[in-house]
């Protein structure tokens, strides 16, 4: 018997922040030589997700080689991913986790979409610093 979107969210109250989340999905991605990482702050603009993090890969095999290591630390703090969308394709492969979203692109479809330009009013979360980086 599959879960309940109900039973999914009680599991999440035990979990990290989804802001810590977020924070660690840009970790991964960075430790994963993944470049131009933004984590963005949806609380005020959309009721659909918390945090959205876009990260960069250079090659199908990094984007997906992303997407492995991002699930695995996510897994490794109790979450679950209840979505993944473009996999196949390998241009820009969604992660959803509910309430943090991951967009994982390669360069010319992150500068096609634009999706930091689009919800320009969000606010940038300084990952770096949160994570102890300079």
């Amino acid at each position: 018997m599959s879960e309940t979107l109900t039973e999914r969210r009680m599991v999440k109250t035990h979990l990290p922040s989804a802001l810590e989340r977020a924070l660690l999905c840009a970790r991964v991605a960075d430790q994963n030589k993944a470049s131009n990482i933004l984590v963005l702050d949806m609380r005020r603009l959309t009721p659909l997700y918390d945090f959205m993090v876009l990260v960069t890969g250079q090659s199908r095999r990094q984007l997906h080689a992303l997407v492995e290591e991002i699930d695995a630390a996510m897994r490794s703090v109790g979450d679950q991913r209840i979505g993944l969308e473009g996999y196949e394709t390998g241009k820009w492969i969604i992660e959803d986790y509910g309430d943090v979203v991951v967009h994982i692109f390669d360069p010319p479809t992150r500068e096609y979409y634009g999706l930091e330009h689009l919800w320009a009013d969000a606010p940038q979360v300084p990952w770096q610093i949160a994570n102890g980086q300079a």
